[in-house]
């Protein structure tokens, strides 16, 4: 028995890494997936592939969750499937990085909507049928970027920021309906956003990092699927560093 029976779960992005070990895990605990996508269909189905090989369920569903027509159908999806909405993970985003100087509105515009936004229209679709069953939980995905800054990335930062902002925000708003909101803030995670990286800013930040290496993205999924679970029904508003130590928060 997993530690997520009966339970259902939305993760946004899950197509591929930190999002696609976010579904794969709380499948493997027990829990009934929406695996979303926007663009990377092929690698989405790849996900839910996977859960059902190892015995788990999974559906998988095209949104742009940064429009909130498309956010509204997702969470609707996830009810007309199982039945409810246990878990939202709001994990989708992506990068334009440049410095200021360089940086046009599109890309502002573009790392904003994709990253802070659609947290917005997610969590205010998810909100009301969590109310309405008087439980939930929300894992909104930030960065440590959001927590310390990082040159060339003032609209990621900003937006992630404001992401840990928002979950402050609305755990206070909801937490009397026994909804709890959470924050994860992954540090440096071999994914598609990171590998693009020099080697030598690569070699920087684990010389930083204090266990002195990258993290797994599967070691975000665990810190997760935590906050998803009974375990952490005490705990809201809170950002939990997935890091190795690199931004330490006092």
């Amino acid at each position: 028995m997993g530690t997520l029976d009966n339970k259902s779960a939305v993760v946004t992005g899950a197509s591929r890494g930190i999002g696609r070990a976010i579904a794969i895990d709380l499948a493997r605990r027990g829990a009934a997936v929406v695996v979303n996508y926007n663009s990377s269909e092929a690698a989405a189905q790849e996900v839910v592939q996977a859960i059902t090989d190892a015995g788990g369920r999974a559906i998988v569903f095209k949104a742009d969750v940064s429009r909130a027509d498309e956010a509204g159908a997702l969470i609707k999806a996830c009810i007309d499937a199982y039945g409810k909405l246990d878990i939202l993970v709001n994990n989708a985003g992506t990068t334009r990085d440049t410095l200021l100087m360089s940086m046009s509105e599109a890309d502002w515009d573009t790392v904003m909507n994709a990253d802070l936004k659609s947290v917005f229209n997610c969590c205010k679709a998810a909100v009301r049928p969590m109310i309405r069953a008087r439980g939930g939980r929300i894992v909104n995905i930030s960065s440590v970027v959001g927590l310390s800054g990082q040159a060339g990335q003032t609209n990621y930062a900003a937006a992630k920021a404001g992401v840990i902002a928002f979950t402050k925000s609305l755990a206070k708003e909801v937490g009397s309906r026994g909804i709890t909101v959470n924050c994860v803030a992954p540090g440096f995670i071999p994914t598609a956003l990171t590998n693009v990286l020099p080697d030598d800013q690569k070699q920087g930040i684990t010389k930083a990092t204090p266990l002195g290496r990258f993290g797994t993205p599967e070691e975000v999924a665990y810190a997760v699927s935590f906050l998803a679970g009974d375990e952490a029904a005490f705990i809201t508003g809170v950002t939990l560093s997935v890091d190795g130590g690199l931004v330490m928060q006092s």
